[in-house]
């Protein structure tokens, strides 16, 4: 073979195995784009589930929420954290404190309400706990008495919780008394006097027979430590002189103690109105 057969032979050698590599190599090629857009895929399916799951999430808890605002009568309508009150700071014994201050307000039925609270953050070792420093309440309408010394008193406990578990039930008592004086108010209008209206806590009784002679329920709203919610009805009385002194069988020194036996017997709608009828033009 002549050096020219040889040298176009080693020539031919070399362009095959060029072309077996190239061939390995587009191979390579297509099996990496392959990959990556399965990976693509993949990656996109999972974020689309991802974003499914959220969604799914947050429509339960919406449902949660309404739910309970149902149950409650509890609605939260805005809040907010105060960024530029925060105050971060660690100690030498690897202790960080932190200082927010939260606004939130919202309503209870007929009341509306207004918090701002301060938290303080204590991280130490890995252990946070927390406790509100400061806590301050604005309640409307301003008009109801109790509603002042209820805020007043969460105040002073700086405890949410007992202030959310006690609202719900003192609104509910506080409507039910408007209610039910106003019930009584339309239907012995000659007989009931009512101070502030229907949103008193005190309804006096005048006797359509003998003027000068008045009985005063005073009905307030209570809240013990626990939280647990309760109405106090005492009955006051205002006679002349002269007839007390007439009162041989001490029926008027007795009346508060009776009516709170008739409370227990007859319940607080049935035993206001036979001590209204008592005193009524109607049966005198």
């Amino acid at each position: 073979m002549d050096p020219e057969t040889r040298e176009l032979r080693v020539l031919e050698a070399e362009v095959a195995a060029l072309q077996r590599e190239c061939r390995m190599l587009q191979k390579s090629v297509e099996k990496t784009s392959g990959a990556r857009k399965s990976f693509q895929k993949t990656s996109q399916s999972d974020s689309g589930r991802s974003l499914t799951d959220l969604e799914s999430q947050l429509g339960r808890l919406r449902s949660e929420l309404s739910f309970l605002s149902k149950l409650t009568g509890i609605n939260i309508r805005n809040y907010s954290k105060v960024e530029d009150a925060v105050n971060t700071e660690v100690t030498e014994k690897d202790t960080k404190k932190v200082l927010q201050r939260h606004r939130l307000s919202g309503n209870c039925n007929m009341v509306t309400f207004q918090l701002e609270f301060q938290v303080l953050e204590i991280e130490t070792e890995g252990k946070l706990s927390s406790v509100i420093t400061d806590l301050s309440i604005i309640m409307e309408p301003t008009e109801y008495s109790e509603l002042s010394e209820f805020a007043s008193r969460a105040e002073e406990k700086r405890d949410l919780l007992w202030f959310f578990r006690s609202l719900h039930f003192f609104v509910e008592w506080y409507e039910y008394r408007e209610n039910t004086f106003k019930h009584f108010k339309e239907k012995y209008p000659d007989s009931l006097y009512l101070s502030e209206g229907t949103c008193s806590h005190c309804m006096e009784i005048h006797s359509a027979r003998q003027p000068g002679f008045e009985l005063v329920i005073v009905w307030r709203i209570q809240i013990d430590d626990e939280g647990k919610v309760f109405p106090k009805l005492d009955l006051l009385t205002k006679v002349p002189e002269r007839a007390m002194e007439l009162d041989k069988n001490r029926v008027i020194e007795t009346a508060p103690l009776s009516f709170r036996s008739l409370l227990g017997v007859l319940g607080i709608e049935a035993a206001l109105d036979s001590l209204i009828r008592l005193f009524s033009a109607e049966n005198n």
